[in-house]
């Protein structure tokens, strides 16, 4: 038996708090750890295994001979192995070795392991990521200024493995080579965010990072710890927020992961009914396990403490918090008050919603929820859920569903355009077109577009215009940004050479302006969340396909008129009704020749009121709406509004010491109205 020291980072209070599930950082003691005891230098190891027989450490160090380094159990029930291993440093691979009750002998991958092997291979890399000098710090002082829910958040998705394929294609990015290139992206076409498909270690690159082994390692694939921290820095140092997809929803059932850790159901139910994930294949997380909870809510603190993420967007929240979620009568079992909730998973949610705000209060939480669950984005003390924001899935599929029809035929249709605003408030929603829209089938965005080339091109500059002038955030996946023709491939980078052609450079420009007016514009997303900030102009005109709409910030005087035409039909003159009296400038039109469209339908003298009631507005204006269009007006100059008729003759007295009998007569008139 080789030399294994007895030493523990753990405290009783430590202890403590694991057994009571409110160790939120855990990540500080069990896991691979470099240390020097009794000056030695060498790695500290503790791992949760309460049903096993014994624990020992394997790899290259020991030949992977699970006999040599043993550890011991502590002594206070807890579950816990651990033992300082002298002459392991940074770099050694290691697996631990359990050997079950039931005489099996495991080979696990350490579950707070900060490093591991580039897949497939599958062991855990000793590591510190103590070591790496942040540059951000005036992004990190200045987040609580940025990160409201008045602030604008405009997030593109990305995948990191195909965002862009070098070598003909066969490799991905580094995290180095994203930090030069993606970088700059991102901040040229002006999104204040960037959000990656899980970056977590993963075995298996087709699940795009959805099945996570490794919950506090960003995936080897790319680089090291340390260069993922890298890109991290250089997008905020940039001004750009980086917000992770985080999945404690599930894990897969590989040999060298979470399933099955100590020989038991250690971090999942035993009963399949509530342990095992009928879509997915894989297992659901026991919420209502201590020492699971207070795992899971230390990975979430973990990637906003070590690596300075921004914000969590939480996948797959619907399947957590119903019981029969995708399960047939009899497949699923009820709680204790017979109903389909999962209490446990709500406590769950509302608890790590509560420890994220409390801990890093300038951060965001958002759900991927695809339900009617009442209070997703509402406090937790009105009973809420908690997050920030929640994806607006209702709007997607009626948005999607409306832009499939011809436009002939859109007139039939206008309730799919406008029902969003009949709920759009109840929650804080994020208008996501995420990557689920463009796989498994479902083809690019651009295929949802009718018409000929013109057309499909004219119908996603409007979709992308009404998307960024509806109330609350938006979310668009890579690729979407250019048009891209073809459904988003695991094994295929995205199709760059898309933007040397007019019509794909078109859209890209398109939506850069959208970013900038979006991000500039108070009236956007100061009230984005808040019925205050919009009102109605018109949402009745179904036999034209037309919608209009006003957007206000916090001051009132300076709204923004939203005009859309769906249809491929010019309208010039088409009157509308407006709050303000004065002269209206058009300052976004999707028609620009910049963005692809034909230029030839702008507004491009002042538009002014005049003071006819429409719309039950008190003044109103004619404007052209381009074809297939969206354009967008803003008051530039204000006019007090011209006194009415009624006013003027009561000034009329005035003149009466010079002209007595033109005052009667006016007066006359006055009281015969």
């Amino acid at each position: 038996m080789a030399n294994v020291l007895t030493h523990s980072l753990f405290t009783e209070f430590d202890i403590h708090l694991f057994r009571s599930g409110t160790h939120f950082k855990l990540y500080e003691k069990l896991g691979s750890h470099l240390l020097e005891v009794d000056g030695q230098a060498g790695t500290y190891f503790a791992v949760w295994a309460p049903n096993a027989q014994a624990v020992s450490v394997i790899g290259n160090f020991n030949y992977w001979n699970r006999e040599s380094h043993a550890l011991m159990p502590r002594w206070d029930g807890s579950g816990i192995w651990e033992g300082f291993i002298p002459g392991i440093g940074k770099g050694e691979l290691y697996k631990y070795h359990v050997h079950a009750k039931d005489g099996r002998h495991l080979e696990k991958g350490d579950p707070f392991a900060l490093f591991w092997e580039i897949p497939p291979n599958t062991a855990s890399v000793v590591w510190d990521i103590s070591d790496y000098a942040w540059q951000d710090k005036n992004w990190m002082d200045e987040r609580k200024d940025i990160s409201g829910l008045d602030k604008p958040y405009s997030v593109y998705e990305v995948h990191m493995g195909t965002w862009k394929k070098t070598h003909g294609g066969l490799r991905s990015l580094s995290y180095k080579e994203m930090a030069d290139e993606m970088v700059a992206y991102v901040k040229e076409m002006g999104f204040t965010h960037v959000e990656f498909l899980p970056v977590m270690e993963h075995p298996y690159f087709p699940s795009w990072g959805y099945q996570i082994t490794g919950y506090f390692a960003p995936t080897s694939r790319y680089g090291t710890p340390q260069e993922f921290m890298h890109l991290v820095d250089a997008f905020h140092q940039a001004g750009i927020g980086i917000i992770l997809d985080w999945v404690p929803s599930h894990f897969p059932t590989d040999a060298h992961g979470l399933a099955d850790f100590d020989g038991t159901h250690l971090y999942d139910h035993a009963d399949p009914r509530k342990g095992f994930h009928p879509d997915w294949k894989s297992a659901i997380f026991n919420y209502g396990r201590h020492e699971v909870k207070a795992f899971l809510i230390s990975n979430a603190l973990f990637w906003l403490d070590r690596y300075h993420i921004d914000g969590l967007r939480v996948d797959a929240v619907a399947s957590m918090l119903y019981l029969d979620y995708s399960r047939e009568e009899g497949e699923w079992i009820p709680n204790i008050h017979g109903g389909n909730e999962n209490l446990e998973a709500i406590a769950f949610l509302r608890e790590f919603n509560e420890t994220v705000y409390k801990e890093f209060p300038d951060t965001i939480t958002i759900a991927e929820e695809s339900t009617a669950w009442t209070g997703v984005s509402r406090p937790t003390f009105e009973g809420g859920l908690g997050f920030g924001q929640k994806w607006m899935m209702g709007w997607m599929h009626d948005t999607l569903s409306y832009f499939k029809n011809d436009p002939i035929h859109r007139q039939y249709h206008h309730g799919e355009i406008t029902f969003s605003l009949v709920y759009a408030f109840s929650e804080n929603f994020m208008l996501p077109l995420s990557h689920d829209e463009v796989v498994h089938g479902k083809g690019p965005i651009m295929d949802r577009m009718p018409g000929d080339e013109w057309q499909r091109f004219a119908n996603l500059r409007l979709l992308y215009g009404y998307m960024f002038t509806h109330p609350g955030t938006q979310l668009l996946f890579m690729g979407d940004e250019f048009g891209q023709t073809s459904e988003w491939n695991i094994e295929r980078g995205l199709e760059w050479w898309l933007t040397e052609h007019d019509f794909h450079k078109g859209v890209q420009t398109w939506i850069k302006a959208l970013n900038g007016y979006y991000r500039n514009a108070p009236a956007l997303h100061q009230k984005q969340f808040s019925p205050e900030g919009f009102q109605w102009i018109d949402h009745n005109d179904n036999q034209n396909s037309t919608i209009s709409y006003l957007r206000y910030g916090e001051d009132k005087d300076q709204p923004i008129a939203v005009i859309c035409n769906f249809t491929p039909v010019a309208r010039p003159g088409y009157k509308i009704g407006l709050p303000l009296h004065g002269n209206w400038k058009e300052v976004l039109n999707s028609d620009a020749k910049a963005y692809g469209g034909s230029g030839d339908h702008h507004n491009t003298k002042i538009i002014k009121t005049t003071q006819e009631t429409y719309h039950g507005r008190p003044y109103s204006a004619e404007v052209t709406l381009p074809p297939l269009g969206i354009i967008v007006l803003e008051l530039d100059k204000a006019i007090a509004p011209t006194a009415t008729k009624t006013a003027a003759k009561k000034k009329a007295p005035a003149k009466a010491a010079v002209k007595p009998k033109t005052t009667k007569k006016a007066t006359k008139k006055e009281k015969a109205k």
